[in-house]
């Protein structure tokens, strides 16, 4: 279906369509993302993929902030967000409220799974946490750390790294169509 800019540009959803939305056991942490384009673009994501939140952390910027806005087309209006000072206090705060919470780190690391292993790894019964890092530095030690799983996508050309928003998105639906499992609804906080 193709939406004009009006239509993509909904910003101000009602109470009532917010709580038609079944939320995705699934929440998208940014441990130190500072380009606002791709926070944007992450927002755009967790709308699309009806996760239940993006939480930002350190460095990251929040909304209200027109260069998100501008680059979430509004989405940032009806996906729950939250901010903390560190990626690894939003997942211990996770963690205590989804004891099952599976956390999945995208990173290229030495303990890195392929992300063509990742099927069959995730279950959708229990929640999941993506994390993913700062544009250079990459996800912190301490999370990596404390993830369950830390998958790398294969890259096969010259170039050996992916912007965080598509690095996001293919992990992202990865998990919600290659995870074993029903999906279920969880409250979001």
């Amino acid at each position: 279906m193709k939406l004009d800019a009006k239509q993509l540009r909904i910003t101000k959803p009602s109470d009532e369509q917010l709580a038609k939305i079944i939320r995705k056991p699934l929440w998208i942490v940014l441990d130190n993302v500072l380009d606002t384009y791709n926070i944007g673009g992450i927002f755009r994501l967790a709308e699309a993929t009806t996760a239940s939140g993006v939480i930002l952390c350190g460095g990251s910027e929040t909304p209200p902030s027109s260069r998100i806005h501008k680059a979430a087309v509004g989405t940032e209006e009806w996906v729950p967000w939250r901010y903390f000072s560190s990626a690894k206090e939003a997942l211990l705060e996770l963690k205590s409220q989804h004891s099952e919470l599976q956390i999945i780190a995208v990173e290229q690391d030495k303990a890195a799974v392929d992300l063509d292993k990742l099927n069959g790894l995730i279950d959708l019964g229990r929640p999941v946490a993506i994390v993913v890092g700062h544009e250079t530095e990459g996800v912190s030690r301490e999370v990596l750390d404390m993830a369950d799983m830390i998958v790398e996508i294969p890259m096969w050309g010259v170039n050996k790294s992916l912007n965080v928003i598509v690095s996001t998105a293919i992990v992202a639906y990865q998990v919600l169509h290659g995870g074993k499992g029903s999906v279920n609804r969880f409250s979001l906080w």
